[in-house]
């Protein structure tokens, strides 16, 4: 799973200063950041606002405006995110999380007992197979609660 480092700023500074020549380097920072920590830290702000002579507002408004940038760690030992989008509603996403949350015994930004953290994301691009969900970063088309459940049990594995 994405994110197995604990928070260095020393080694986020490294990975900031490795991509601050990309046009449009903010983006690929804060995804590189969180692939490298599973979050992206309070302390990186300030790291990516000089790096990019932004103010530390506008890297914060970045960080704040995409719903799948992490801002603290994950709590669980897995990660399940389910589409919100619009493709997905119309797909019966809305019943279907409800049915997930309860067998899970969590709500939107918890930790199941067994650890599974759920989050809910606004489209993954599937939409044609939607609903849709990662788990723990794999993409799941055409989700159902037992399909979410085998696919943790094989994460698990």
């Amino acid at each position: 799973m994405a994110g197995s480092e604990p928070w260095n700023a020393a080694r986020a500074a490294g990975i900031v200063a490795e991509l601050q020549s990309l046009e449009g380097a903010t983006l690929p920072i804060l995804h590189a950041l969180q692939e490298t920590f599973g979050y992206v830290d309070a302390e990186a702000v300030p790291i990516i606002a000089d790096a990019l002579n932004l103010s530390r507002a506008e890297v914060h408004g970045c960080l704040t405006f995409y719903h799948d940038f992490r801002r603290e760690p994950p709590a669980g030992r897995h990660h399940v995110k389910l589409c919100r989008a619009e493709a997905c509603q119309a797909m019966g996403s809305d019943r279907l999380h409800g049915e997930i949350l309860s067998r899970m015994g969590c709500d939107w930004h918890g930790t199941s007992a067994d650890g599974v953290t759920v989050e809910p994301v606004y489209c993954l691009g599937l939409c044609a197979n939607g609903p849709a969900a990662l788990v723990d970063d794999e993409p799941l088309a055409r989700l159902s609660a037992e399909s979410l459940d085998a696919a943790l049990k094989e994460a698990r594995a």
